[in-house]
């Protein structure tokens, strides 16, 4: 089977995310024919050749307008007769797939968690609850794969061919006028973090979250917060994870002060381990929680905070 896997870079290097989904693309094709897309600068390949893809179309031009990058996907999808097309499921795989799957006339599958092999593939529904098992009926098909849910797969250090592909890809209708692959603070941003610490109204107010960002920096996470703590203005709104937030699946997630009601779960239960810290022992977010400790934050956190720098 025949992949194309588009995949985001920084300086010349892929993403995290990009690493992702060659990984993937790498492990769903049965007889290695795995292509993987890149436009902007790239450092000879990127690191993308370890995952095990074997060839790397490079455009050149530096382009961020997502109407520009779905066309680039499309031209090299046809190009390479290519039976699937894999992106990150991320902000802007969303804002292409789409896209690149009615041009292509193919079926489309967002938010894939694991493979399952051929064209059928695995994806969560109802806010993480159930599994479904989607049979893709179309000669081609397009796949997002949920960040953080696959893993990155180094099959060795071998490097993959570079070639150049060029296509008409338009007119940029948006310009990104600068791009950082971390946050404001320097963390990695929460689709790609592998650990998170998370408070919500407990806190009691905006000045307090020190103690908040002192774990994070010694677990070298991320921070987040509840919906509450966003629409006060508490923490700013990209920062907010649950259902109308960010969804997240990270390996570790530490929630502080949060009660854990429904909207909240929905949007952090795919994570590997869940920590809660709350007063309440009859707070929701217990029952989904893997550790539970019953106290306060401003004691917990910062006992919490020199045990880790202790290690």
């Amino acid at each position: 089977m025949s992949v194309l896997v588009y995949i985001p870079t920084h300086e010349g290097r892929a993403t995290k995310v990009g690493l992702e989904v060659a990984s993937y693309a790498a492990t769903i094709s049965s007889d290695n024919k795995v292509v993987a897309l890149v436009s902007g600068d790239l450092t000879e390949d990127g690191g993308i050749g370890s995952t095990g893809v074997s060839r790397v179309l490079h455009f050149e031009a530096n382009i961020s307008d997502n109407s520009q990058i779905s066309k680039l996907v499309s031209a090299a999808a046809k190009a390479e007769g290519a039976q699937t097309i894999v992106l990150s499921g991320n902000n802007e795989g969303k804002a292409i797939a789409p896209r690149v799957a009615i041009s292509l006339n193919a079926g489309y599958v967002p938010g894939v968690t694991s493979t399952t092999g051929g064209k059928s593939f695995t994806r969560n529904v109802f806010s993480g609850k159930a599994t479904a098992i989607v049979n893709v009926q179309a000669d081609i098909s397009v796949v997002t794969i949920t960040p953080n849910s696959f893993g990155i797969k180094v099959q060795g250090d071998s490097s993959a061919i570079i070639e150049s592909f060029s296509t008409e890809v338009g007119d940029e209708r948006v310009t990104l006028n600068s791009f950082t692959p971390t946050s404001t603070d320097g963390s990695v941003p929460l689709p790609e973090a592998v650990r998170v610490v998370s408070a919500g109204r407990g806190l009691k107010g905006p000045e307090n979250w020190g103690i908040v960002e002192d774990l994070a920096k010694a677990l070298g996470a991320t921070t987040a917060c509840s919906r509450p703590v966003g629409d006060m203005g508490w923490r700013p709104h990209h920062e907010h994870v649950g259902q109308t937030g960010i969804t997240i699946r990270p390996d570790l997630y530490i929630a502080c002060g949060i009660s854990g009601a429904i909207q909240h779960l929905a949007g952090v239960n795919q994570s590997k381990v869940i920590v809660v810290i709350n007063t309440d022992p009859d707070a929701p977010f217990f029952k989904a929680a893997d550790y539970g400790i019953v106290g306060d934050v401003f004691e917990v956190l910062p006992k919490l905070t020199e045990a880790i720098k202790a290690l």
